[in-house]
């Protein structure tokens, strides 16, 4: 315990809801933040979760909900202001119930992400969601930050995978609302309202989750192309003649490429030359229909139309696993070369060609980096992340770093975009949220969080700068 006040809330929680102190708890990915805590409490369920939010109210502590911690903007830990209490929902990790004649898993929050998975493929069905952190992820985070991931071109991120919700408001009151139904038009969806809030606005403790069909063919492909223009034409070639049965795009740079040689030299390429560009493409279709006859149509129209050079098919399930493992694995390889900044950024499909080449010539007139641009190309999402030179350090840029982030996401933005796709807004990107929203959606931001938090207890610092 800190100290008495802890001691004093302490004795108020439901019994066996506390937990050890440990650095776990106090951690984020990226080290960019170091959180504090003055107690720890994991509920078993959505009644001990209710009757701890109601103690910090009354006592006028903070809270701050963690998950499986995998959040890469801060969201999961408070490093300033007086300790909050963390509350972990590590011990709510049931399958509650699974409905495959309607496509519907109910499981609480504290479930991973690759437990969901695995549960709706027990029922023939799967949960499409898919991150590379879905190990540790836990569907309450998941839903909190409104994940996207590598399937949102066919199957959309969180929120249109979630029909609704169990959640704690900030007063303790519980909502009960883990509907089934496609259609419910009944007022306010407050389901989200709280998907995406960051746990700002209350506690999701389970939820009804969006399963679907397992497509009996499915086939991965890896094209070289000339350029991001012509992975965006070969896109809308895929799209058409596939008729939304594409369920990944992702565009792959040369650099990106290079860092795993660096890092990982070990892990097989299938392209003995290091192409400047690669798009990775895995198609699910019905039955009757040939996956790799489909791809196979598809690279020979890109090569005829001159946007494909040269590309793999895969012929296996374990082939298609290693083509897949070369994508899943550059974010790794990024943290071993280690970045000056990094950019979760969605752009306008028609946007992005141009913001690739008029952010590399803005930042070319900058200093010497090197850039790994890479992403969900289908659904406008990239990471745009930059690197030391070769031959220098990270610490040579930290005068210019803050001035490139900026100068980057006010290109973005200009051009109609996010400067936060998929990982949310968190402690990281407050201030860039009160620069570039919009006025008047950000009052409204303000008040529904005024009236649902009023004493702001809930995860203060988080989308809101305090």
């Amino acid at each position: 315990m800190h100290n008495p006040a802890d001691q004093s809330l302490a004795k108020k929680l439901p019994q066996g809801t506390l937990r050890d102190i440990t650095p776990a708890y106090l951690e984020e990915p990226r080290s960019r933040f170091h959180g504090q805590a003055g107690l720890i409490a994991a509920p078993h369920d959505a009644a001990e979760t209710a009757a701890i939010i109601r103690a910090c109210a009354e006592a006028n502590v903070a809270i701050v909900t963690r998950g499986g911690g995998t959040g890469l903007v801060g969201g999961q830990v408070m490093p300033d202001g007086p300790a909050p209490l963390i509350l972990s929902l590590e011990r709510m990790t049931a399958i509650r119930a699974i409905f495959p004649e309607e496509n519907v898993l109910l499981a609480e929050a504290g479930c991973t992400l690759q437990q969901a998975r695995d549960a709706a493929s027990t029922a023939g069905r799967q949960f499409p969601l898919s991150l590379a952190s879905q190990g540790t992820a836990q569907i309450g985070g998941v839903l909190s930050t409104n994940a996207g991931g590598v399937n949102v071109l066919r199957y959309g991120n969180a929120r249109a995978l979630c029909l609704g919700v169990e959640a704690v408001l900030p007063s303790g009151e519980i909502i009960h609302d883990l509907k089934r139904l496609r259609k419910d038009n009944t007022g306010y969806d407050l389901r989200d309202l709280l998907i995406g809030a960051e746990g700002t606005l209350g506690v999701i403790t389970a939820a009804s989750l969006v399963m679907a069909p397992i497509p009996p063919e499915i086939g991965t492909a890896m094209m070289v192309v000339e350029s991001p223009a012509a992975a965006l034409s070969l896109l809308a070639l895929a799209q058409s003649r596939m008729a939304g049965c594409v369920t990944a795009f992702e565009l792959i740079s040369g650099q990106g490429l290079r860092f795993l040689d660096t890092a990982f030299p070990d892990l097989r390429q299938p392209f003995a030359d290091r192409p400047d560009w690669l798009v990775l493409i895995e198609v699910g279709l019905p039955t009757g229909l040939s996956a790799d006859e489909a791809l196979e149509a598809l690279f020979v129209d890109g090569a005829e139309s001159g946007l494909v050079s040269d590309g793999v098919i895969s012929q296996s399930g374990q082939q298609s696993t290693d083509l897949w493992n070369i994508r899943e694995t550059i974010p790794d390889a990024n943290r071993q070369i280690g970045a000056i900044a990094s950019h979760d950024i969605s752009l306008p499909l028609s946007e992005i060609a141009r913001f690739i080449t008029d952010a590399t010539a803005m930042l070319s007139a900058q200093g010497d980096m090197r850039i790994n641009c890479f992403g969900h190309l289908g659904d406008g999402n990239l990471h745009f992340n930059l690197f030391p030179a070769e031959g220098r350090s990270r610490d040579e840029y930290d005068p210019i770093r803050k001035d490139l982030s900026r100068a980057i996401h006010e290109m973005v933005v200009s051009r109609g975009g996010s400067f936060s796709a998929e990982h949310g807004i968190g402690r990281l990107k407050a201030a860039d949220l009160a620069r570039w929203a919009d006025p008047a959606r950000l009052a409204a931001m303000r008040a529904v969080k005024a009236a649902l938090d009023p004493k702001g207890i809930m995860n203060p610092g988080v989308i809101f700068p305090t």
